[in-house]
């Protein structure tokens, strides 16, 4: 039996998305970013605390993760930002394994159920997100913006972020592009998994909704 629900972690998500393209290029736009940032990571370490151990080693890795977002926010000298984008991909991807399992290992369908599928959706969405951003630090160029609208031309925050779901929901506008080999094998991978998960998950939740019930005659 979970311990905590999976409907905390789908609200921080959904809070996430809703303003994330708002808050970022207002004044103190970043702190309220990194805060549900921070909330989103967290509610995903409860969401996935099934088992103490489980606990342990989501909090071991969303420590360096949120704490490293800080001090990189007030102080960028003392800690790059390779370091809480490395943390936070292993983090979201410690998750996101858990919340499949979960669904996988599931026998009927609830709304926990529901609502660990479609957060570990989003949250591959994240782990790509934060895999662009990661990239864009240590590849120079490995992206190129194709608009003239004055967007700030980094993969840092909402870009990122944009692109990644973009992607992943194979749309493809084709105003960023990938450049560099390894930006083009993340968005390559990015879009096979949208489509497999997609396929993969509605198959498992037809099983799971079509099954015999230990109460039927």
């Amino acid at each position: 039996m979970r311990r905590f629900s999976t409907v905390e972690l789908l609200i921080a998500l959904a809070l996430l998305f809703f303003f994330f393209p708002f808050v970022e290029e207002i004044k103190g736009g970043d702190i309220i970013v990194s805060l549900l940032l921070s909330l989103v990571l967290l509610s995903a370490v409860f969401a996935v605390a099934s088992r103490r151990s489980t606990l342990i080693i989501a909090l071991l890795l969303a420590i360096p993760a949120i704490v490293g977002r800080w001090i990189n926010h007030f102080r960028p000298e003392l800690v790059p930002p390779t370091i809480f984008l490395v943390a936070g991909l292993v983090l979201v991807a410690f998750v996101v394994v858990n919340l499949l399992r979960f669904v996988l290992r599931a026998h009927s369908v609830n709304v926990e159920v529901l609502c660990a599928s479609i957060s570990a959706y989003l949250m591959l969405g994240l782990i790509w997100t934060i895999a662009y951003w990661l990239v864009d630090q240590i590849v120079p160029n490995a992206f190129a913006f194709n608009t003239t609208t004055g967007t700030k031309e980094s993969m840092e925050g909402f870009n990122a972020f944009y692109f990644s779901f973009i992607t992943l929901s194979t749309v493809g506008y084709g105003d960023i592009t990938p450049v560099s080999k390894v930006a083009r094998m993340l968005a390559a991978t990015e879009a096979m998994t949208g489509l497999l998960y997609v396929a993969v998950l509605i198959a498992r939740l037809v099983a799971l909704y079509s099954s015999p019930k230990p109460d039927d005659s």
